[in-house]
């Protein structure tokens, strides 16, 4: 499913975001397919294990319970291949056959399903520790026979039918086509659907890309670290269309939460897991910024109404104070906020920049700026002043927790390695303001929090983030 730029008010159409499909979507692939198969073969096994360990009269306990009351011997069985589950084992790749692990994955399911028998009702007859014994020891065999079994079946289908394989793409610099191709050839796992340089991931041309790798079907793309500098946020590009991520050899160095090691043709590699269900934690959080946008205007209406007095009262000007900023995707919004300055403060600004208190001058910040007005200190103070930019999360443009937009200004003089910060919606708060919000002055600062933010993403993330704004704002830290 590719991703658009949608510029839309309306909740259902927001734009874009980095983190998220266009919609929920399923990962690509035939992993479903392996999954199922792995699951019917295991309960069917279990089941089995079940059956021939009992004696004749447990042999009539258990079955006594099928079909009408099944229900003991599917918690034994679901403890199990919850065990399973739990230890990675139904996951891609070698893990699922590590024997070793199956053999303690099992003996751990055992143990428990001793302990809830003493603590309820008893789902199988402890007072035969035989059946227990056998249970355990055919559990162990049958399953891992049955992974054996599976592994030479797929091995037998992939290399003398050449089906089950997975469509992939390589993208790299020119001269390494051949030979990573050749790497990922030797494990006979996959269908190499085509290459790409390392220009295909470049701002302007990544979305080409992306719509290309979904013509051809592509559900793994290995890329090499040449090619992946400067470009971790296509990783989540990848993701939100539910493309797994590999990346060839590099530096070892921390460039993502989620990685594994692995081994494609004997050429190491590290693995960005692509979760089943792409974007549904995006979806989830625009959902909570729009409700909570919403229910915290319509409960602090008289608030708005009372900072709305006091601006028209200090000094003459609009109550409102609309600036255009950039935000996602590099695209114009007006942001609301509450009026702080003289009504003609851009015009001052000119007047100003030589005084301006950041290193690189990308960011405008003065400590004492003498456009600010009295009720305008105090708003600033606690961040009132951004409560309208409510408005902008209700209609799309903002989250509540983000990289905060930058005036036009601003942008225009960005680098190159800047607009990262671009990728994702723009926040009334986040990590540079819980971070010491205007005592940084170095905008290289801002980019790493920004970047930190986005690779480290998560909805645990936004809402410890969402409690330090809270106490920030209460002390009263590093705004002005």
């Amino acid at each position: 499913m590719s991703n658009q730029s949608i510029t839309t008010n309306k909740f259902s159409e927001v734009p874009s975001d980095l983190r998220a499909s266009t919609s929920v979507s399923v990962r690509k692939g035939s992993w479903w397919l392996r999954l199922t198969t792995l699951f019917l073969v295991d309960y069917t096994l279990l089941f089995l294990s079940w059956i021939l360990a009992g004696d004749q009269s447990s042999y009539g306990y258990l079955t006594s319970y099928i079909p009408s009351h099944y229900l003991p011997i599917l918690i034994t069985i679901g403890i199990q291949i919850g065990s399973l589950a739990v230890e990675g084992l139904y996951r891609e790749g070698q893990k699922r056959y590590n024997y070793l692990n199956i053999l303690k994955s099992l003996t751990f399911a055992h143990g428990l399903i001793l302990l809830v028998c003493f603590l309820y009702k008893p789902i199988i007859d402890i007072t035969r520790p035989r059946l227990i014994l056998i249970s355990w020891l055919l559990s162990i065999l049958f399953i891992c026979t049955g992974r054996y079994a599976i592994n030479i079946t797929l091995e037998y289908l992939r290399k003398q039918k050449k089906i089950v394989r997975s469509s992939v793409f390589i993208i790299c610099d020119p001269q390494d086509h051949d030979q990573i191709a050749s790497f990922i050839k030797k494990e006979k796992h996959y269908i190499v659907s085509g290459t790409a340089n390392a220009s295909s991931l470049d701002r302007y041309k990544r979305q080409q890309t992306l719509e290309k790798l979904n013509e051809l079907g592509v559900t793994e793309v290995f890329i090499s670290w040449d090619a992946l500098k400067n470009r971790m946020f296509l990783c989540w590009l990848f993701q939100a269309s539910g493309i797994q991520v590999h990346i060839l050899p590099m530096e070892l160095k921390p460039i993502y939460k989620n990685v594994e090691f692995n081994k494609i043709g004997g050429m190491p590699c590290l693995s960005l897991d692509c979760p089943i269900i792409t974007g549904k934690d995006f979806w989830i959080k625009r959902s909570c910024d729009f409700c909570f946008a919403t229910l915290f205007v319509m409960l602090s209406f008289p608030i708005y109404i009372a900072i709305a007095i006091a601006i028209k009262l200090d000094s003459p000007g609009t109550v409102f104070y609309r600036q255009t900023r950039i935000g996602l995707h590099g695209q114009q919004f007006k942001v609301w906020k509450f009026r702080t300055m003289r009504s003609d403060a851009e015009k001052f600004q000119k007047e100003l920049e030589a005084l301006n208190e950041t290193k690189d001058g990308i960011i405008f910040k003065i400590k004492d700026d003498p456009r600010i007005t009295h009720v305008g200190k105090f708003l600033r103070r606690y961040s009132l002043d951004e409560l309208p930019q409510l408005f902008n999360v209700i209609l799309g443009q903002m989250s509540i927790v983000g990289p905060r937009p930058l005036p036009t200004r601003d942008v225009d003089k960005f680098s190159e390695h800047h607009f990262i910060r671009h990728e994702v919606l723009p926040g009334i708060t986040g990590l540079w303001q819980v971070s010491g919000r205007s005592d940084i002055l170095d905008f290289e600062q801002v980019i790493n929090l920004d970047l930190n933010y986005i690779e480290n993403w998560s909805l645990k993330l936004d809402f410890e983030i969402l409690l330090k704004t809270v106490m920030v704002v209460l002390k009263k830290e590093g705004a002005y």
